[in-house]
């Protein structure tokens, strides 16, 4: 793609540009991507115009959106050649496709479809001072509970241009009650509105059939509930800490429950029995900067919370959920139309359309209690779970149909016919394999049921139950400090890393180092562990589908502090390499194979 001096595209638009382009005939097709929010849903649809030679795919950016942090980035990915707004406005264009009502959208010369980036229009949005249309943002600024507040992307403000015409040539909706709420919000904007099912939803009901990839892609055990954290953005979203007044209002979500919510996770649920992710919005992400989410995070994360691609990753999360803790946005609302139970930790109503089917949801949808025991609602939720049927209801009166009547808008709307092959969207790809590796010190309560058997519990934060606790902390442990009281030290690795010598190398040192550590355990695979305990010779430990963490642990609870003298403990490891062992943990069974490592 070739530039002038001025930043203009020369190839393959531009004022020389049928000298330069080697397919300059082609239908030009202008995405509009206002940040990365609308980004998700425009590159739900670019396949749509895979293998056609016809089209030219071309995208700008207004500059008008508040997030447009990343999506100069996200566009230089694509490969799509990225033409500045003013040249965008005064290129002919064919069609115009965007997920957002920001900028002049009226400016270009072409036709224009607009799509929603959401489950509908639903969140009510005030206009700003300024007279003219806002700069993108997609959700409810939370600065108003009044009536009056327009819905965005319904109300005159947002969908008919200055001259009071609709702006849009399409407006793309996924259900018929859409189509009501706009008549009746803007009736000059109705006929514009055309049933064409939601994409995204779609790529998510096509990918059911690989929830159990996903999970394992993300780390999910066997035997282990997967809780997805839900957070739009703004003041009263579940990550939002209320706002300058402290969420005064009194609505639903407006307090900030997220800073006592997190290290709760970690103290009540054993990590071997729950794994957490957290699926935030793309403006939390860019409009407070990837670096710092990672950084109010890091704590969480440490204790095992994975943190989702919020361009890629978050619909396959979603399908992997066992449970979802969310709020008013419409990744919660998506999770409850898959089936997925849904406990709201955030529903500030007067942020919604009150005629909005997600607002009867809100209504409806049981809440999490911040005061009460948090296990304990997540178990009941899952449980006793009813999925509420107005999600899968209203999400699409036409699942499975958005590929061919988008392609059959758009090709129309260019007034030329479609390809002759069948109109197909991407389907989810496999996530990146999530390490479930906690580096947070664990305290390990074990207990001997009888002999060879051992249940064992892990915990990344101090549990409440009594017992036979011991520590065992990661060597890459941030907190330092609590290695020299560990009881079992481990880490993950490669067996031929040479950084770490090998198995052997590595356990030897790490005794030798900390005195006070009774065993040190080098994870080597997703169920096998290299081990030495003090009194005693290099071991290989595999128990399928076990956290080798939590076989190693298993061990020294078997071995006891080793007390009893050198002969007693080595006549032990003798009988385990004889007979092995079981542990449970995790709420399953697993025969630990022991046997001397090289």
């Amino acid at each position: 793609m070739a530039q002038g001096l001025d930043g203009w595209v020369r190839v393959p638009v531009g004022g020389d540009a049928a000298r330069w382009a080697t397919r300059g005939a082609c239908l030009r097709v202008l995405v509009v991507v206002h940040n990365v929010t609308a980004a998700t849903r425009l590159l739900d649809v670019l396949p749509l115009f895979d293998d056609d030679l016809r089209i030219q795919l071309l995208a700008t950016c207004p500059g008008s959106s508040a997030f447009s942090a990343g999506t100069a980035e996200l566009l230089a990915e694509t490969g799509v050649p990225v033409l500045p707004w003013e040249q965008a406005a005064v290129t002919p264009i064919d069609l115009v496709v965007s997920a957002s009502f920001g900028g002049q959208l009226d400016s270009f010369r072409g036709k224009l479809a607009i799509l929603s980036h959401g489950v509908g229009y639903t969140k009510r949005l005030a206009t700003p001072d300024t007279g003219h249309r806002t700069p993108d943002t997609g959700s409810g600024s939370g600065a108003s509970a009044a009536p009056a507040v327009p819905v965005f992307g319904n109300a005159p403000q947002w969908v008919l241009s200055d001259d009071g015409v609709p702006l849009a040539d399409a407006l793309v909706l996924s259900h018929p009650e859409q189509v009501d709420r706009l008549r009746a919000a803007c009736p000059e904007a109705a006929p514009t509105a055309v049933l064409a099912g939601d994409p995204c939803f779609d790529r998510m009901l096509a990918a059911r059939p690989y929830r159990e990839r996903f999970r394992r892609a993300l780390g999910v055990r066997a035997g282990q509930r997967l809780v997805v954290l839900s957070s739009t953005w703004n003041p009263a979203s579940l990550f939002g800490d209320g706002g300058p007044d402290g969420g005064s209002s009194g609505d639903s979500g407006a307090d900030d429950v997220l800073p006592a919510l997190l290290p709760r996770l970690a103290r009540e649920f054993p990590v071997d029995e729950y794994r957490f992710a957290a699926v935030l919005h793309p403006n939390i992400w860019h409009g407070h900067g990837p670096g710092q989410v990672r950084a109010w995070l890091d704590r969480a994360r440490r204790c095992g919370l994975v943190l989702i691609d919020p361009l890629e990753g978050w619909r396959q999360a979603l399908i992997a959920a066992d449970a979802v803790i969310g709020d008013h946005g419409s990744v919660t609302y998506y999770a409850a139309a898959l089936g997925t139970p849904v406990l709201l930790a955030a529903a500030p109503l007067h942020e919604l359309d009150p005629d909005a089917p997600i607002s009867a949801f809100m209504r409806e949808a049981p809440r999490l209690d911040p005061g009460a025991p948090l296990r304990g609602q997540v178990e009941q939720l899952v449980d006793r779970h009813r999925p509420l049927s107005g999600p899968a209801e209203f999400t699409t009166s036409v699942p499975g149909e958005a590929a061919v009547r988008l392609r059959a808008l758009f090709y129309s709307m260019m007034g030329a016919p479609e390809p002759e092959w069948a109109a197909t969207l991407e389907p989810l790809p496999l996530p990146r394999l999530e390490a479930a590796t906690v580096t947070a010190p664990l305290h390990v309560l074990t207990r001997a049921d009888r002999p060879g058997e051992v249940s064992v519990t892990r915990w990344a934060g101090a549990p409440s139950a009594a017992g036979d606790v011991h520590m065992a902390v990661h060597e890459d442990t941030r907190d330092v400090d609590q290695l020299e009281l560990a009881d079992v030290i481990y880490r993950d690795g490669l067996p031929d890393d040479p950084r770490f010598g090998s198995p052997s190398i590595w356990t030897d040192e790490v005794l030798q180092r900390y005195q006070g550590c009774s065993l040190a355990a080098f994870v080597i695979g997703p169920d096998t562990c290299v081990v030495r305990p003090r009194r005693g010779d290099l071991l290989r430990l595999v128990g399928v589908g076990v956290d080798p963490g939590a076989c190693a642990s298993a061990l020294h609870a078997l071995l006891g502090s080793g007390d009893g003298g050198g002969e007693d403990v080595r006549m032990r490891l003798a009988r385990l390499v004889e007979d092995g062992f079981l542990v449970r943990v995790g709420g399953r069974d697993a025969r630990v194979r022991v046997s001397p490592a090289q």
